[in-house]
């Protein structure tokens, strides 16, 4: 049984105690065995006491396993000392960070930014800066004017800027590189990557200018890498590594530097991988350790429910796992992932308007959550389809065969046949569980899509002989000649399993690539959604589909109904929950993505009630067609002076006289008041249709816009929509009410 840990919870300033309330309930979620002690921390004791850490908080750091803070508030000595309970000012009280303080006194030499893609855009990465907290330019060795040590001011004297600005007229920053410290710091990193499966350790430096110390550094550095066997070690300018951080993170695993390189690399990172939201910390040392999110306090976002949590959810994963509970650990980072990659509750400073617990409680249901909907992505290639050429039915087919599958596709792209577009478009959409990428796998020399995808991915192109001798079979089989650029067609990215092609030469292949399988696929319809839904049945087999909530109705347009549908669902007490709304000329379609809430589902009805034409999606013409076709003893007749007959097709075979029937049905339909010339289209259509049987009639009417020919298609529908509506009430329960 694994011991409890005892963690120190630090909420300290602003947002922090938002954040850190938000997400300790996944504790609770995970079953992780800790026990949470409360502490203080932060401003406020300052303001009170004079000490942003009061002594009482050491004492809790020393009798728990390792602390959680929230965020802490630090302002400039003026500020401070005005802020100061009145009682304690002038006492020479001097304003000390609680960071700077923790990091002194517990010796954290440390500052672990782990860096991943979370959001699941482009390229996965994963990598971490550490960063040296004790020496470097933060050493404290900084001086200004007359306070500049005796042989110290002596050597800055001796710059020619120094000379010329006089005395008092420099300032001095010592960069401290200690043996010490460095080993300590670098055999961290050697550690860190071992136990995160990293290959590669990145020394930061500028060598190239700062020679001795650089020199120093390098040599430390190569001395603890011998240590190391299965781990590259490396030098880098800074400068290069905040570059290749933007263009390509994915070549890093793990970065150490000292304090102010790492200071500025560490936020470098947590942009890279979407903002200071998601960047988690740890502080590492000799003698404890504490557990922060790299934001700040903000004090202007205090209290008003707008902060992200994810970064103190992976701070807490990070926690975790120090502590040796890798199991509950890794159930965090996916849970945000989940949550992040669904895109459905997200803070502002992703896009979002979820709050902050909204937020958190999504990620601790996601932890529970093990039917996570895998998220696909379809590039389409070619020129053609850019310029309107062709129309791209390969993409909303793939989509529909996607969906069949269980995988929710959260983007599509068009791109040229340029090796670089297609490239870029690749690189966009890794990140995704599935990626398919069509067309462009001709022999041509504009058919560029394997370079570029090989060039995505970062492989070379393999010659297969297998996908070539299929070539060669199927062109000499149809007396066609083989011509070496036929050639092309058997290179695919090394390492992938290739696809085969029934109909064509074009292969495709599947190939795994950092949790996202990448399936390229020939632009003929008839090769790729062939080649594609064989793939999808091995891979992911077709499951049933859901069948969402849905009503069409006619007579209403979007506006007309979202604030009071949104006011239903604000009813039910349901967050989160989007109505889709489709505009399917003359119909709006409706639908919830949900089955689990009968109350919601019978207030909407009741709400778009008189409108709702059908609840399966048909339209009126449809359903009456249905409707008919099951009263085969009706006939129809029909006076139709609204429609220009368009509405005669809608009857079918029962549209004849109605003398002697067994059940007779008068239709008959005309447009109020005086209409405009038939090539002016203004101004709004008052319909009227009334439904006469023997068991009764009935009366409809509906006014529309006037805004074109397809108003008369409009018209056709309403009268079809009448006559349902006129059979269903007048033969209940013969016909039943609705569908």
């Amino acid at each position: 049984m694994t011991p409890t840990k005892k963690i120190a919870v630090l909420p300290g300033d602003g947002i922090g105690r938002e954040v850190v309330d938000a997400a300790l309930p996944v504790l609770d979620v995970l079953g992780a065995p800790v026990e949470l002690i409360h502490g203080d921390l932060g401003w406020k004791c300052w303001q009170r006491e004079g000490d942003p850490v009061p002594a009482r908080t050491w004492e809790l750091l020393a009798a728990t396993d390792t602390a959680l803070v929230g965020a802490v508030t630090s302002k400039p000595p003026r500020e401070a000392e005005a802020e100061l309970d009145p009682a304690l000012r002038g006492r020479g009280l001097r304003y000390v960070s609680p960071v700077v303080q923790l990091r002194q006194r517990l010796g954290l030499y440390a500052n672990v930014r782990p860096v991943e893609n979370h959001l699941g855009r482009g390229r996965p990465y994963r990598f971490a800066v550490i960063r040296e907290n004790t020496e470097g330019l933060y050493a404290g060795f900084d001086y200004a004017g007359a306070a500049l040590p005796g042989e110290l001011g002596t050597l800055v004297g001796s710059h020619p800027n120094a000379a010329a600005s006089g005395p008092g007229g420099s300032a001095v920053s010592l960069r401290l590189l200690t043996r010490y410290g460095l080993e300590q710091l670098i055999r961290y990193a050697f550690e860190y990557a071992r136990a995160n499966d990293h290959t590669l350790v990145t020394w930061a430096d500028k060598p190239n200018v700062l020679r001795e110390s650089g020199q120093f550094a390098r040599e430390v550095l190569e001395r603890v890498a011998t240590e190391y066997p299965g781990i590259t070690a490396e030098v880098q300018n800074v400068d290069a590594v905040a570059l290749w951080l933007v263009r390509r993170p994915e070549r890093f695993g793990v970065i150490v530097a000292e304090n102010m390189y790492g200071d500025i690399l560490s936020d470098l990172g947590a942009g890279v991988m979407g903002g200071l939201g998601l960047a988690p910390s740890g502080n590492i040392g000799a003698a404890g350790s504490y557990f922060e999110p790299v934001h700040g306090s903000a004090p202007h976002l205090a209290g008003r429910d707008r902060a992200n949590p994810a970064a103190m959810m992976l701070t807490l994963a990070m926690m975790l796992d120090h502590l040796g509970l890798a199991e509950a650990a890794r159930e965090i980072p996916r849970a945000v992932r989940s949550v992040l990659r669904r895109g459905e509750v997200l803070t502002y400073d992703l896009g979002g308007s979820a709050g902050t617990a909204e937020t958190a409680a999504a990620v601790v249901a996601a932890c529970t959550d093990d039917s996570r909907e895998p998220t696909a992505a379809v590039l389409t290639v070619g020129d053609e389809l850019l310029n309107g050429d062709v129309v791209d039915t390969n993409a909303s087919q793939a989509g529909k065969l996607l969906r069949t599958h269980g995988f929710r596709t959260r983007a599509r792209r068009t791109v040229g046949d340029g090796e670089a577009d297609i490239s870029g478009g690749v690189a966009e959409l890794l990140g995704h569980d599935l990626l398919v990428v069509i067309g462009g796998l001709g022999p041509t020399s504009d058919d560029r899509t394997r370079q570029g995808v090989a060039q995505a991915l970062g492989r070379p192109l393999d010659h297969s002989a297998e996908a070539w001798a299929a070539v060669v079979e199927r062109l000499e089989r149809f007396g066609l000649v083989v011509h070496p650029d036929n050639e092309r067609q058997a290179l695919f990215p090394a390492g992938s399993e290739l696809l085969p092609n029934e109909n064509g030469t074009a292969w495709g292949s599947l190939t795994d690539q950092d949790g996202t399988k990448v399936v390229m696929l020939p632009g003929p319809p008839k090769e790729c959604l062939p080649m594609l839904r064989t793939l999808l049945e091995r891979i992911a087999p077709a499951k049933p589909q859901p069948e969402w909530p849905r009503w069409r109705t006619i007579g209403l347009i979007e506006s007309d109904v979202a604030a009071a549908v949104d006011e239903a669902i604000a009813a039910e007490g349901v967050a989160r929950l989007s109505p889709a709304y489709r505009w399917t000329y003359p119909y709006v379609d409706i639908s919830l993505p949900t089955r689990t809430l009968p109350g919601l589902e019978k207030r909407i009805s009741e709400l778009l009630d008189g409108h709702v034409v059908s609840r399966r999606g048909r339209s009126a013409g449809e359903e009456l067609a249905e409707l008919l076709a099951g009263l085969s003893t009706a006939t129809v007749e029909l006076d139709d002076r609204l429609t220009g007959g368009r509405a005669e097709k809608l009857f079918g075979t029962a549209l004849r006289p109605t003398q002697g029937a067994a059940h007779p049905v008068t239709v008959r339909a005309w447009a109020e008041g005086e209409q405009p010339e038939p090539d002016r289209w203004t101004g709004s259509l008052a319909m009227h249709c009334t439904v006469e049987t023997v068991a009764g009639h009935r009366d409809y009417a509906l006014v529309v816009p006037r805004r074109g020919p397809e108003v008369f298609d409009y018209a056709a529908e309403f009268v079809a929509w009448s006559v349902l509506r006129g059979l269903r009430s007048l033969y209940t329960p013969t016909l039943g009410k609705d569908h």
